[in-house]
């Protein structure tokens, strides 16, 4: 017979702890959007009593993450977030210098154009512009996607190094979402090591039937590609000869990327 008091005191120190969790970023989110707010403000917004948001406070301003302003009971967010925020500094850096170019390209070519990065593994896409003929494309900001049947996906894996190219795909599974998604480890490294030796990937409805993708490396100060820019349009239009025909432009377009980041090769 099942202890359902044994298991209830087991997972009610969890349950708590991820209440603890979801309250203190909601007081991260309330300084952020306010700039500053003293306790009995922020026990409102969050709906707890004003000792419990004192704790949360007092809790967030230990770490660094929340500063008491001159204004005595007054809280702001703390130069802490500045320390968790350089995690990320890179991939936020590869956004901001590549609007330019991916709002010029999206122009020129007149499709969809996205900026990518490997988490774990998948592609998640982190900026997107739409071209003038992709009324209604699906938006993939935030979307992670299938490292082996996207474009992005193929280029960053084609840069990794053997090993770890073989610990993502391993996480990833290679799942068949198409007819013609490469799910065999060696046809997929033969397409890999072709894009790595033209200097771009493509995908032709190994996503999405109907969706056609080309990307090209973007490459960080030493070097490393630690983003891809991608082309993606429907297959109608956006042919593979088309596609292999626009490969250069944007391949020009990451290289000036990375040139912004500092890449000077």
């Amino acid at each position: 017979m099942r202890n359902y008091a044994a298991e209830d005191a087991t997972t009610a120190p969890a349950a708590n702890g991820v209440q603890s969790v979801d309250r203190a970023v909601s007081v991260l989110e309330i300084l952020a959007r306010r700039g500053e707010a003293g306790v009995s403000e922020v026990a409102a917004e969050i709906d707890v009593h004003k000792s419990t948001a004192f704790r949360l406070l007092g809790a967030l301003e230990a770490r660094g993450l929340v500063e008491q302003s001159a204004e005595r009971g007054k809280y702001r967010l703390g130069f802490g977030i500045v320390r968790l925020a350089g995690a990320v500094t890179g991939r936020l850096d590869v956004t901001q210098q590549g609007r330019p170019v991916c709002e010029r390209l999206s122009e020129e070519i007149g499709e969809t154009v996205n900026i990518a990065v490997l988490q774990e593994h998948y592609a998640v896409n982190l900026y997107q512009v739409r071209g003038p003929g992709a009324v209604g494309t699906h938006n993939w900001v935030g979307q992670l996607t299938p490292v082996h049947a996207t474009s992005s996906g193929k280029i960053l894996l084609a840069h990794l190094t053997p090993e770890g190219r073989a610990e993502v795909l391993a996480a990833s599974g290679l799942r068949k979402l198409t007819p013609r998604t490469l799910t065999a480890r060696t046809r997929l490294e033969k397409d890999l090591a072709e894009a790595r030796e033209r200097g771009y990937a493509v995908t032709l409805e190994e996503l999405e039937i109907g969706l056609h993708a080309v990307a090209a490396p973007i490459r960080a100060r030493d070097g490393e590609v630690v983003a891809a820019l991608s082309a993606s349009g429907p297959a109608y239009r956006l042919t593979e000869e088309r596609l292999h025909t626009l490969a250069p432009v944007l391949v020009k377009g990451a290289e000036e990327i990375s040139h912004r980041m500092g890449h000077l090769g």
